[in-house]
C-alpha cells in the first residue's frame, strides 16, 4: 500500500495521518456542518461528500479500525483487503466489487491472511503434529487441507448501505450476491455502521464446500434525524401560537407520524420524549426519540411586530440572567 492511499481517509477530513482523536472530531464536525444535506438541498454532490466524510470519521474514530486501516488490512470503506493485495475497489454504480456508501459491494476477503496458512492449504500440510498430520508431498495436496480434508471456497465480503429509518426499524434489506442470486437479509438488533453479518455457504465454491458471505452494514445519514446511542434526536419547528398555547402537533418518527403534545409556554430547546421510537438494542428493547422544540417565528409579520411593541410584559424578564448578562 502506498503512502498516498494510506493517507486518503485523513485527506478526506483534511487532517494529517498523525492527528489525534480531538483533531479528527473537530475536522469532521466542521465538514459535517458545511456538507449536511439540510444545508445543501440543491447540491447532490454535497450529500455524497457528506457520506464520504462520515465513513472516514467512523473508521478513524475507532482505534481498532484506524489501526487496521493504517496497517493496510482494510480499505477506505472498511472492507478487508485480501492477501497479496487482492480485493481492490472497482468502478461503476449500483452493486459492484468494493462499493462504498450508496451500494452493496463485494471482494475476496478470505480468512487465510497469514501466508503460512495459505501455503499449508496449497500443499496440504497440517498445522502441527498428531494423528492425521499430512506431509508436503509434491502437488498431491492441492484442494485439500491437512489430513486430506477438502478446502472450503473463499469468503466474499459485501458492503450494504441501509437507509437510516430502515436500520432503526429493522426493515428487511434485499441484496444481490456475486453469483447473481438475490436474497433478503434481516437486520440484527443493535445494528449500526460497521455491524457484520455472516451468511453461511454464500461465498465462493471450493472442494470442501462454499465459503461464506460477510456483509458489513453502512447506515446512511438522515436529513433531519441524528443518532445518539440508541436514541434518535429531532429538532421540531413549532409556530409561536403552538408554543405559547400548547397543543397537539404531528411529529415524524421512523415508524410513521404520531401526535405529540406540546406543553403550554414551551421555549426553544425544550426536549420531549417519545418512548420506544429509537433504534433496537441488542437485547431487543428500543431507545427513544428525543424531540427538541424550535420556535419558528415568521419574518416581516406586521401584526406580530405591533403586538410585541405594545406587549405589557416587554422588558420585564431577562431570559439571559443565568448567563450573567
Amino acid at each position: 500500500m502506498t503512502t498516498a492511499t494510506m493517507a486518503d481517509l485523513y485527506s478526506k477530513l483534511g487532517v494529517k495521518k498523525g492527528a489525534d482523536e480531538a483533531e479528527i472530531k473537530k475536522a469532521y464536525r466542521k465538514l459535517a456542518k458545511e456538507l449536511h444535506p439540510d444545508r445543501n438541498q440543491d447540491n447532490p454532490n454535497a450529500a455524497d461528500r457528506f457520506g464520504e466524510i462520515t465513513t472516514a470519521y467512523d473508521l478513524l474514530s475507532d482505534p481498532d479500525k484506524r489501526a487496521q486501516y493504517d496497517r493496510g488490512e482494510i480499505d477506505e470503506q472498511g472492507n478487508p483487503r485480501g492477501p497479496f493485495g487482492f480485493g481492490g475497489r472497482g468502478g461503476g454504480s449500483g452493486f459492484r466489487p468494493g462499493a462504498g456508501p450508496g451500494g452493496a459491494g463485494f471482494e475476496n476477503s478470505g480468512d487465510a491472511a497469514d501466508f503460512g496458512d495459505i501455503f499449508e492449504n496449497i500443499f496440504g500440510r497440517s498445522r502441527g503434529p498428531g494423528p492425521g498430520a499430512g506431509r508436503r508431498g509434491g502437488f498431491g495436496g492441492f484442494g485439500t487441507q491437512g489430513g486430506g480434508m477438502p478446502i472450503k471456497g473463499a469468503d466474499v465480503a459485501y458492503r450494504l448501505t441501509v437507509p437510516f429509518e430502515d436500520a432503526a426499524a429493522l426493515k428487511t434489506q434485499r441484496i444481490t450476491l456475486a453469483s447473481g442470486k438475490t436474497i433478503d437479509v434481516k437486520l440484527p438488533n443493535g445494528v449500526e455502521t460497521g455491524t457484520q453479518m455472516r451468511l453461511a455457504g454464500q461465498g465462493e465454491a471450493g472442494p470442501g464446500g462454499n465459503g461464506d458471505a460477510i456483509i458489513t452494514v453502512d447506515v446512511r445519514p438522515h436529513r433531519f434525524y441524528t443518532r445518539d446511542g440508541d436514541d434518535i434526536r429531532l429538532d421540531l419547528p413549532v409556530s409561536l401560537d403552538e408554543a405559547v398555547a400548547g397543543g397537539k402537533v404531528k411529529v415524524p418518527t421512523v415508524d410513521g407520524a404520531v401526535m405529540l403534545g406540546i406543553p403550554k409556554g414551551s421555549s426553544s430547546g425544550k426536549t420531549l420524549r417519545l418512548k420506544g421510537k429509537g433504534f433496537h438494542r441488542k437485547d431487543g428493547s428500543r431507545g427513544d426519540q428525543l424531540v427538541t422544540v424550535v420556535i419558528d417565528i415568521p419574518a416581516d409579520d406586521a401584526e406580530l411586530e405591533a403586538f410585541v411593541a405594545n406587549w405589557s410584559g416587554k422588558g420585564q424578564r431577562n431570559p439571559r440572567a443565568n448567563l450573567g448578562v
